[in-house]
């Protein structure tokens, strides 16, 4: 049985984190990928429930809420609006741009300034925004001048399209790359979770800088899904696989701000319930030195 939350408002056990210009958010979030269509491509099911998830991660104390122009493609951004606004004074919307769709799982980067332009004002007249808290862009076009995809972010907070700007799936150098060019990275988006660690040295990094890293894909184990390890440390937590490893997340590093997904009520409680699990040292070692292993083996 999964860990049951004890208060109203579990994500606020999570603790906090600065993302700069006086935005501050609780570290578990919620991503919003899943509540669009099979393979990321267009409406949910039921768009009833998507909107009612949404919802319902606002009531559970989250306030960082990260999605894409390229889910759905739109559909992520539209359902947000027609769940929330007009939006709670203390809510982040992060979203990205930089990715076109030419269907279902398919994600080619496009990162011309010009498209970039079109895409951040979509994105605030889907959001109803005037300013988008949170900005990232969704993947370095390797066919494009990076400097010029950096500079086109700064422009954006120059407008007052975005407040904060941030990039994913980027390495340390590319990270001082944007520094370099004088963006202030507010926030790094990359794969990693128990099962997938190959982005430690940017964990570190942003730790060091203050950077939020925000970990995509965040409930995957890997090979310790089927390990004793895991096992054993739900068991004495009372939790779930994915709980473990969203404490463990949570555990990792101050900067860590997880973003599970999910177009399930239930499990976006059982997620959020995670912010309440005090893994204890030993565990968390445990954890550390098994995926370590399953990595290498």
């Amino acid at each position: 049985m999964p860990y049951a939350a004890t208060s109203a408002q579990p994500a606020h056990a999570s603790g906090t984190f600065d993302l700069g210009d006086g935005l501050t958010v609780h570290r578990l979030g919620f991503g919003a990928m899943r509540i669009t269509g099979k393979g990321i491509w267009g409406p949910p099911d039921d768009p009833d429930t998507a909107v009612r998830v949404v919802q319902r991660a606002v009531e559970l104390g989250i306030d960082l809420i990260d999605t894409a122009d390229s889910y759905g493609p739109f559909v992520s951004e539209d359902l947000i609006a027609e769940a929330l606004y007009p939006y709670p004074d203390a809510l982040v919307i992060a979203t990205k741009g930089g990715l076109l769709r030419t269907g279902p799982n398919q994600w080619p980067a496009l990162g011309k300034p010009a498209y970039l332009r079109q895409a951040v004002q979509m994105s605030m007249r889907r959001l109803e925004l005037d300013t988008i808290p949170l900005y990232q862009l969704h993947r370095i076009d390797p066919e494009v001048d990076r400097d010029a995809q950096f500079a086109v972010l700064r422009e954006f907070q120059d407008e007052g399209w975005v407040r904060l700007v941030g990039l994913s799936e980027v390495d340390v150098d590319e990270i001082k790359a944007a520094q370099d060019a004088g963006l202030t990275v507010a926030t790094v988006q990359n794969e990693y979770n128990l099962g997938n660690r190959k982005h430690e040295a940017v964990v570190d990094f942003c730790e060091a800088e203050s950077i939020g890293f925000i970990p995509w894909f965040p409930l995957n184990a890997g090979k310790l899904a089927e390990s004793d390890v895991l096992a054993d440390a739900a068991d004495a937590l009372g939790a779930s696989h994915s709980q473990v490893a969203l404490a463990w997340l949570l555990k990792r590093s101050p900067v860590m701000l997880p973003i599970p997904g999910t177009s399930s009520v239930a499990h976006l409680e059982e997620n959020t319930a995670a912010a309440e699990i005090d893994l204890p040292d030993d565990l968390f070692r445990q954890l550390d030195e098994a995926t370590a292993e399953a990595e290498t083996a």
